[in-house]
């Protein structure tokens, strides 16, 4: 491999740039008025938001007013669910233990203010359905919030099922859909009450996410201020990183669903060429999984190791996800699932984008295969 060349394999942490993006964002930086001022140079601020509305709405089919733009995934995930409980917390929340952060925590300070919450147990499938949901629908259940694809195994949960139950039952049902675009197309099912988003996973800048909230959903507003957002989200909005999001949902019109088969491509032939000439490994998750992702436990090896010397050779991955970066404690997700702790521990994620090349997978096979043949050589 060329001498300080590194083979990107995280990209469910966060994507480089598009550079259609970047040309959309430093352009966008040129029209510093503010979008809220009736002036010519707010209004040209204000075009470049509605914009980006505008492609958003016609990518998911839905109405522009049903598009609200946050500072990041995080926030989307928060403003749904504790938009929906709104300020008096009580009454029941359905989710999953293998949620983002983004939702675990948030129920988890929900229920420390007054609600109750079910943790529905995925197993070693890392998916729950509709009927494992339906047992623990209660007469006070407000909420249903559960992710679309998983963001460190990969795991799709069959959305629309449980969007036909929520309808039927008449309850909120919020879903975390952040590691599911960019890999696949997708709409919003009938019964989904909201959807969140987040730009830096599809090569859209930092600091910018989105909501997608049907007009017959009521919640309160997480932020209160001014009117920006349709009164969903007060704040100035972040007018370049915007842009350059609108730009980033164009290109996936353009490349998806070929990203899509490339992507799974690649990751299945990483996958089998592994497990061919290292053995002793299994990928976590075993239902059906998106395009991008493969998690693989590494018997006989410490994932944290593993992922240090791996830096050091040139391929970058995780050891779960990136907003639990630091301690490089075992997976709660891959432990929740029912996976040893030793068994998550000796756990790493690989994602690839649409930019991924054959030649980067190629390459990256051959330093995962030396490095975990030095580790277990120097552990035997």
């Amino acid at each position: 491999m060329e001498k300080n060349k590194k083979i990107y394999l995280d990209n469910n942490a966060t994507t480089p740039l598009a550079p259609e993006v970047l040309d959309a964002v430093i352009l966008a930086l040129n029209q510093f008025g503010n979008p809220s001022s009736v002036h010519s140079l707010g209004q040209k601020a204000k075009a470049l938001i509605e914009n980006a509305r505008e492609k958003i709405a016609s990518f998911f089919a839905v109405r522009p007013q049903e598009v609200v733009f946050t500072s990041s995934g995080t926030e989307s995930c928060n403003m749904l669910i504790r938009g929906i409980i709104g300020q008096k917390p009580y009454g029941h929340i359905i989710t999953t233990n293998v949620e983002h952060a983004a939702v675990y925590n948030t129920v988890k300070a929900l229920e420390a203010a007054g609600c109750r919450a079910t943790y529905l147990a995925c197993g070693l499938a890392g998916f729950v359905t509709k009927e494992m949901i339906e047992e623990y629908i209660q007469p006070d259940t407000r909420l249903i919030t559960v992710m679309s694809v998983n963001n460190e195994t990969g795991v799709k949960t069959d959305v629309k099922s449980i969007a036909e139950l929520a309808k039927e039952r008449n309850i909120p049902f919020v879903v975390d859909s952040i590691s599911q675009l960019g890999k696949e197309l997708f709409t919003m099912d009938e019964g989904v009450s909201a959807m969140a988003f987040s730009g830096h996973k599809i090569h859209a800048p930092k600091g910018v996410g989105f909501v997608i909230v049907k007009k017959n959903c009521q919640m309160t507003p997480y932020l209160i201020g001014g009117h920006q957002e349709y009164d969903k989200r007060a704040g100035t909005e972040n007018v370049p990183a915007i842009a350059g999001l609108g730009v980033a949902i164009d290109l996936l019109k353009d490349t998806l669903p070929q990203a899509q088969t490339k992507m799974a491509t690649l990751r299945d032939y990483f996958e089998e060429e592994l497990i061919t000439r290292l053995q002793c490994i299994e990928v976590n998750g075993v239902a059906m999984r998106n395009a991008n992702t493969s998690n693989l436990a590494f018997a006989d090896v410490e994932g944290e190791v593993l992922l240090r010397l791996l830096d050091i050779e040139g391929v970058m991955a995780s050891h779960g996800s990136a907003c639990a970066s630091g301690a490089l404690e075992p997976s709660r997700v891959l432990l929740n699932m029912g996976l040893t702790r030793k068994k998550a521990a000796s756990s790493l994620r690989f994602s690839l984008s649409r930019y991924t090349t054959e030649d980067e997978v190629e390459e990256a096979i051959g330093i995962i295969v030396h490095c975990v043949e030095r580790l277990r050589g120097m552990n035997r």
